[in-house]
């Protein structure tokens, strides 16, 4: 998927007025995705985005991710893009559910293995965190 069509998806999904909203969403959302998960596997989802979404990615490989909840997955996310909780709630939601459809199948598996079933109303519902 190319980063246009990317970022395309997220304002759909998420029913955003501007392209730039649906940036400052994705860049958010990605960039707490960095702070969360292992370092290799964040290399491993940028590897199948655009470069203009996998820089949002890299940084740290082989470090450890953070152990942090949802609530401070939302809230982060939320104070990077200057929103309050409920709409990056919905802003989360909408990148995760085009990564879906952005990224290999077995690639988005090993994504949702780096969160607790806790998280699992952040995935497209059509997915399941078996963790």
């Amino acid at each position: 998927m190319k980063y246009e069509e990317f970022l395309k998806h997220v304002e759909s999904v998420a029913q955003l007025n501007s392209r730039e909203e649906a940036e400052r969403a994705t860049r958010a959302t990605l960039e707490t995705i960095k702070e969360r998960i292992v370092g290799n596997e964040a290399n491993h989802l940028a590897a199948q985005l655009p470069e203009e979404l996998a820089g949002y990615l890299r940084g740290r490989e082989g470090e450890s991710g953070q152990a942090f909840s949802i609530k401070d997955f939302i809230s982060r996310v939320g104070e990077k893009e200057n929103v309050d909780p409920t709409a990056a709630v919905i802003h989360i939601r909408s990148v995760f559910t085009v990564l879906q459809d952005a990224i290999t199948p077995g690639e988005f598996v090993d994504f949702q293995h780096n969160f607790s079933e806790d998280y699992a109303e952040l995935f497209p519902p059509s997915s399941e965190i078996t963790a």
